[in-house]
């Protein structure tokens, strides 16, 4: 029996070991890469300067705003704290380029980065 449950221990801990190390999979980046309203340029493939006007209208409405990178990686910005959204972070860049640092994480496709600096880039 005692052999049992040490064999049950061992295979449970060999199986989770994987999946904490996906779940600790944090990077700190630099990206450099222009502030897009999501909807716009996810459905309508819109974004640049002539889309500044409706990309802030849309942020403002709590459209997400993230960074589309030079490689055209989408970097949705997130915060460690709950109820922290970033669209204000983000807001006087839109439709500009930006130089974020940060922690990045991927989820199930999906590129996130917890910004702990963010400037203008040229």
């Amino acid at each position: 029996m005692l052999k049992r449950i040490l064999a049950s221990i061992a295979a449970v801990a060999l199986f989770a070991l994987p999946l904490g190390a996906q779940a600790a999979a944090a990077d700190q980046v630099t990206v450099t890469g222009q502030v897009i309203d999501v909807n716009c340029f996810t459905t309508h493939q819109l974004q640049g300067a002539q889309h500044k006007t409706c990309a802030t209208a849309c942020a403002n409405k709590g459209v997400s705003l993230a960074i589309l990178s030079s490689d055209g990686t989408i970097y949705m910005p997130v915060s460690s704290k709950p109820a922290d959204p970033q669209n204000s972070r983000l807001l006087t860049f839109v439709e500009g380029k930006v130089k974020v640092t940060g922690t990045h994480r991927m989820a199930n496709g999906l590129h996130t980065i917890e910004i702990a600096s963010i400037q203008a880039a040229s």
